[in-house]
């Protein structure tokens, strides 16, 4: 982490500058308040200038809104409809540092001290960890605070008949064909035990459990996942036949069952939560495959449950996936297939509507050629 530097009443101040996304430390910082009109914030955020807010907190949610309409504006007079994605991808990621300079200041015990502010302090300090001051971007702030209201109030889980509660930077499973598949996919007869491999909140483990699986292993590199996971298994009383355990995919060993929900996009994430959606030169994705004959048990299976999204995008190709399966010796024993509920696959505003409308998300049963 690095600090920021600024002048305010006349004085020269720092702070320690923090960033999910790893966004570079601005270089430019200005004392804004509510006196600034959207129009001048905008020209200053697009040339780069972090906008160091110290005025009215609903004001600056409101400045926030109005920059994201202008951004919207000029990708309209532009032409740019954002259907090629990679056209769209930069183009949020050219959103998102725009929006990223409106900046505010979290105190040394992260409380947010500007007028009609909510308490954040207990947000905070459940994402950041143990409090400091720092500055952070308004729109990181705004999702810590709703991340932290999903892992209070709890995400359905209908599969499950119970809430889940995924902690800071951890993908929740507000989806839930993939749930589901899990739930409907054969298991006869009954593993004794499972991998789960990127757990996440671990609901697929928990699932596997209920469905009888006597041991399972649920794995995830990032820290925040697996303490999460760690949390969930306690809240299902299953913290004896479920172990969490930080690790890059596989752990030791063999399992009956190996389970592997991978991102469905290939691509580099900018967080520990696009984590979830993107897999780097679908890293994760041709690991499961590669590694899954070395740790099966005789007669086990491994179960891949990914969306064709990327294919209807041009990412990636059907024949590139059933080649992965080839090398690696596995034989496609069944498949069972739905479609998405989300909203945006019936929205036709979004982007990607065609892609999205066109989505079917497969649990692939793999096993080794004999």
């Amino acid at each position: 982490m690095s600090d920021i530097h600024w002048t305010e009443d006349g004085e020269q101040r720092s702070a320690r500058w923090h960033s999910e996304s790893s966004a570079a430390p601005p270089s430019r910082v200005v004392v804004v308040d509510d006196t600034l009109t959207a129009d001048r914030a905008y020209r200053m955020a697009r040339a780069g200038t972090a906008l160091l807010w110290r005025g009215d907190h609903h004001n600056a949610r409101q400045l926030l809104k109005a920059l994201d309409r202008r951004l919207d504006k000029d990708a309209a007079r532009r032409g740019d409809d954002g259907s090629d994605f990679a056209t769209h991808r930069a183009a949020r990621a050219r959103r998102a540092e725009v929006l990223g300079r409106l900046v505010v200041e979290l105190e040394d015990d992260h409380s947010l001290r500007l007028r009609r502010a909510p308490d954040v302090r207990e947000a905070a300090t459940a994402a950041y960890g143990a409090p400091h001051r720092k500055v952070i971007a308004l729109q990181e702030l705004l999702g810590v605070i709703g991340a932290h209201q999903w892992q209070t109030k709890g995400v359905p889980v209908p599969a499950l008949g119970e809430s889940v509660h995924p902690g800071y930077g951890v993908f929740s499973p507000v989806r839930g064909e993939y749930v589901d598949l899990v739930a409907e996919a054969p298991l006869d007869p009954v593993p004794a035990t499972a991998f789960d491999l990127g757990t996440g909140t671990g609901v697929l483990a928990v699932l596997l459990a209920r469905r009888g699986v006597g041991r399972v292993l649920a794995t995830d590199l990032n820290p925040r996942a697996v303490a999460s996971a760690r949390s969930t298994m306690e809240q299902f009383d299953l913290a004896d036949r479920v172990e969490v355990v930080e690790a890059d995919l596989y752990p030791q060993g063999r399992a009956e069952l190996v389970v592997c929900n991978p991102p469905w996009l290939p691509g580099a994430p900018t967080s520990d939560l696009e984590a979830g959606v993107y897999d780097r030169d679908s890293a994760m994705l041709r690991g499961f495959i590669s590694g899954l004959a070395e740790h099966l048990e005789p007669g086990g299976e491994g179960w891949l449950v990914i969306s064709d999204l990327a294919e209807h995008l041009g990412l990636r190709t059907r024949e590139e996936l059933l080649g992965w399966f080839a090398e690696a010796g596995l034989a496609v024993v069944g498949r069972l297939d739905t479609a998405p509920r989300h909203g945006r696959a019936s929205d036709a505003r979004d982007a990607l509507h065609a892609a999205r409308r066109a989505e079917v998300t497969s649990l692939w049963r793999l096993a080794p050629v004999s």
